[in-house]
This record gives C-alpha cells, sequence and structure tokens, in this order.
C-alpha cells in the first residue's frame, strides 16, 4: 500500500492550508464506456486512474459521471475509480420489470463488477447508491476491502419510514420534495459561483436524460417504496468483519442523522459526520470527500487495504507496486485496464483549496 500513500503524497488537494501545490500533479481524464454483459444489459461506466479498485454508485436520479469532480481528485489518490450507473440511470438499461426489487439492482452492480474482471474492491454509495453497495456486499461481503456508505438510505429510521409510507404515501412523497429541494441547494450560486458553473454543466445532461427517460426512476422509486429492511444486510457485513465507514452530514433531514448512527452500530462500523452538510454535500464540495479518504488512509483505512492485499497474496512493504496491487485486486486480463485512460501528470502551481467542510469521527456502541 505505500504506492498508494505516496501516490496521495505527490498529488493530493491540499488540505492543511491553502497554499500553491507546485510540481507534478494527476490530470486525470474519466473515460466513458457503454458495457454489455453476458445476459445482454446494458451498463455505462466511467473509469480511470490505477490502483486500488474503487468502485462507485450514485443516487437516485443522478448518474455516475456526476461526481466527476470528486471522482478525479480519489483517482489523484491512487486508485482506479469505477462509477457505475445503477439500472434506468444514465447509460445503463433498466431491469426488465422496470424495477421493484433493490436486490436485483444490487445483483445488475456486481455483474457489472465482474464483467470488468475486479475480485475485491473498496465499494461506495451515495444516498441509493449506498443501499445498493449494502444489499451487494450484505449477501457477497467476499468482494469488499470496505464499504463506505455515504448519507445511504440504510438504517432503522430508514427503514421505518419506508415501512409507514406503505400505509401513508405521502410520507414519501415529502421525502421526494426534501431530496429535490436539497439538490437544488447544492448549487452554490452565491458562495461559489465558479463550482456552480460547473456542477450545472454535469447537471444538464443527466436532467435531460431523466425527462427523457423516466421509467427508469419510477422503477427505481418503486423498489425503494417496497424495499425491505436493512437490518440483516447491515449486520450480515459486522458477521463477515468487512470494514465500513458510514459517511453522513449532520444537516441531512431527508434521510436523518439517526439512521447513520443505526447504520454504523449494527456494521460496527465508524461514524464520520460532516457537519453542516445535507444530503448531496459531496456535489457542493468536491474537496471534501477526498480529503476524508486521505485521512483514512493514513489511519484505519490504509491498514485495511494492506490487509486485503495480503489476503490475496500480493507481497507487504516498501517495495509494493502499482502492478502488484492490481495482480492481487484484479483477474489477469481484466476488461477494466483497457478501458482505462492514461493518467498524464502535468506541472502545476495551481492553488488546492480546503475542503468546505469539517468533519468528526466516532464508534457508536
Amino acid at each position: 500500500m505505500t504506492a498508494v500513500h505516496e501516490q496521495w503524497a505527490e498529488t493530493a488537494p491540499e488540505v492543511a492550508a491553502d497554499r500553491p501545490a507546485r510540481g507534478r500533479v494527476a490530470a486525470p481524464r474519466l473515460a466513458r464506456h457503454t458495457l454489455t454483459l453476458d445476459d445482454g444489459h446494458r451498463v455505462q461506466i466511467a473509469v480511470a486512474g490505477r490502483g486500488v479498485p474503487f468502485v462507485v454508485v450514485h443516487g437516485f436520479s443522478a448518474e455516475g459521471l456526476l461526481y466527476a469532480q470528486t471522482l478525479s481528485r480519489l483517482v489523484s489518490a491512487g486508485f482506479k475509480v469505477v462509477a457505475i450507473d445503477t439500472a434506468g440511470h444514465g447509460g445503463t438499461a433498466g431491469l426488465a420489470s422496470g424495477g421493484g426489487d433493490l436486490a436485483r439492482y444490487g445483483a445488475l452492480l456486481g455483474r457489472a463488477v465482474d464483467h470488468l474482471g475486479i475480485k475485491r474492491a473498496l465499494y461506495a454509495g451515495h444516498s441509493m447508491g449506498g443501499r445498493l453497495v449494502t444489499e451487494l456486499i450484505g449477501r457477497e461481503p467476499r468482494r469488499a476491502i470496505g464499504v463506505m456508505l455515504i448519507d445511504a438510505i440504510v438504517g432503522e429510521s430508514w427503514d421505518r419510514k419506508v415501512a409507514l409510507s406503505r400505509f401513508l404515501p405521502p410520507i414519501m412523497a415529502v421525502t421526494g420534495i426534501g431530496l429535490v429541494l436539497d439538490t437544488a441547494s447544492t448549487v452554490p450560486v452565491v458562495r461559489n459561483p465558479r463550482q456552480a458553473i460547473k456542477l450545472g454543466r454535469l447537471w444538464a445532461p443527466v436532467a435531460t436524460n431523466n425527462m427523457l427517460r423516466p421509467q427508469g426512476l419510477i422503477g427505481a422509486a418503486i423498489s425503494i417504496m417496497r424495499s425491505g429492511p436493512s437490518r440483516w444486510l447491515l449486520e450480515a457485513m459486522a458477521d463477515n468483519l468487512v470494514p465500513v465507514y458510514v459517511i453522513h452530514g449532520d444537516r441531512d433531514y431527508p434521510v436523518p442523522v439517526s439512521t447513520a448512527r443505526d447504520a454504523a452500530r449494527r456494521t460496527r462500523g465508524e461514524l464520520i459526520l460532516v457537519h453542516g452538510a445535507s444530503h448531496s454535500w459531496l456535489l457542493r464540495d468536491p474537496e471534501a470527500m477526498p480529503a476524508i479518504v486521505a485521512e483514512l488512509l493514513d489511519t484505519s483505512l490504509g491498514d485495511v487495504i494492506r490487509l486485503a492485499l495480503a489476503v490475496e497474496g500480493a507481497p507487504i512493504g516498501v517495495e509494493d507496486t502499482i502492478e502488484e496491487i492490481e495482480r492481487a485486486l484484479y483477474r489477469p486480463d481484466a476488461l477494466v485496464h483497457r478501458l482505462t485512460p492514461p493518467l498524464e501528470f502535468v506541472a502545476t502551481d495551481a492553488r488546492r483549496h480546503r475542503p468546505t467542510f469539517r468533519w468528526t469521527r466516532s464508534h457508536p456502541r
């Protein structure tokens, strides 16, 4: 894992001070591809980078490329980032029946990962994506090096809301309106007009796609409404010793903090509260999530990755290379390598900014 730490030290955003970061830095370019799985299902991905695979799953009504700014910064940390569009979102075809079961969404995610030749990976899911990661890893824990649940729709408080909405549908309608308003307020028009323009450019094709293909969103919404308890999936990850990091905005009202605390307890994981952050905080500030990952790499996450590499037969020590890491965590001749664009390094004195948000870490009991 030294290779990951060394690449982060050379290329990561400066989080200790807002000063120029001089020298050669990564200039990652996310390449978008459409896969056709063995069963004929069409799945769209975006990929960039080298090293430990980091599979990222977006939230409801979004798609992987919407998180491009954060994903590019994670590439600079020494990861091969693979953002996968879920069924009915982005360029991924919907499920044959139109949805109705979140387990099927999770299974499609697993088939896409297998098709790419990834043996073990870090998994991160935002909102609905967090539930889909939980669906997959709760059933197949051997796939995961670790899991990051970002404002995920899992945990007891969320499960109760879903169960109650079956008798009182307006409850979920209010939640949906809250998420829409949260997303609208995410664009920092006043505080950071430049970031607002960048985010607007990313949102425009997503919104257009949603208007042209609303059936995908309808299927996902029905599946969320019909979803069963997440409790046993969370507890299954704990039983199988999957390291879990629950990352949640403390001002996420549609998906309350109480559900994150419950998820952290049930997984015996770590809770990271992002202060002043609403549901879509990682879109507002693309520096925050990479900075959290950098902090985790210097502590428990670095140890977790080293252990996973040892289990997969990779040598441990200062001589570790990206090639050795990739041999351990990918299948031979993995398709994902052929789909990944070259990682270019450029000379720059561009300023790296501090994250807007701050966070605290704990282990709920």
